[in-house]
């Protein structure tokens, strides 16, 4: 029996389609987006669960080009690090990688966690102080899916080490960046992920993933 609460045929199509749509996007185009449809975006972050109700995520909208080219020096930096990593074909196939649309993008966002917001006990963190971190992460993807529906590519940028995003964007010790993100039109989504595309991993079967009651436990 469906329940009472399900959404109609047409919108669960419509989030099962943004869901399984949604792609981490390079390649931008510059034209400019809508105030109100970054404000949709934005909204869909505010949003996301939150633990305890603390509410600790902010969202920082990055446009001034200067520090846009300071985050993609720090990009530079750790993803030519990130290169010597890798051995023999993996290695070039890395480099010719595009990883990040940072300068090419229409905006950037910065998505935050004040560790520090609503004081050192907070209602769920007791036995799990990092749940505030992942009610930060579920915003991220609120973000991601939001722009997806908008027809708006967000490509999350990783390869930035935490030290350099706080001194370029003056976070506080208690504020953690936890996602850099390019956010402007693209020319397509692409129908499958690029990495996947492109073989760099396997892709793991969905019922390897999905266990019964316990680790291995089979479904």
């Amino acid at each position: 029996m469906q329940s009472p609460h399900a959404f109609s045929d047409e919108e669960r199509e419509a989030v099962y389609k943004t869901i399984s749509q949604r792609r981490d996007i390079r390649r931008f185009r510059s034209d400019p987006i809508a105030d109100h449809v970054i404000d949709n975006i934005l909204r869909a972050g505010t949003c996301a669960p939150s633990v305890g109700y603390m509410q600790p995520t902010n969202f920082i909208v990055i446009r001034d080009q200067d520090v846009r080219q300071h985050v993609h020096d720090a990009f530079v930096e750790a993803n030519n690090e990130a290169k010597t990593m890798f051995a023999d074909e993996r290695q070039e196939t890395y480099a010719n990688l595009k990883l990040e649309g940072i300068l090419e993008s229409y905006l950037n966002i910065c998505i935050t966690c004040d560790r520090s917001r609503f004081g050192p006990v907070v209602l769920g963190r007791t036995a799990q102080s990092d749940m505030d971190i992942y009610s930060s992460v579920c915003a991220v993807q609120n973000v991601w899916l939001a722009a997806r529906a908008e027809g708006i590519g967000i490509g999350w940028v990783s390869i930035i080490k935490i030290d350099a995003l706080r001194a370029i964007l003056h976070l506080p010790e208690h504020v953690l960046p936890v996602a850099y993100l390019c956010v402007g039109h693209t020319d397509a989504f692409a129908p499958e992920p690029e990495l996947k595309r492109l073989g760099w991993l396997p892709e793991i079967p969905a019922d390897q993933l999905i266990f019964k009651d316990r680790w291995n436990g089979k479904p």
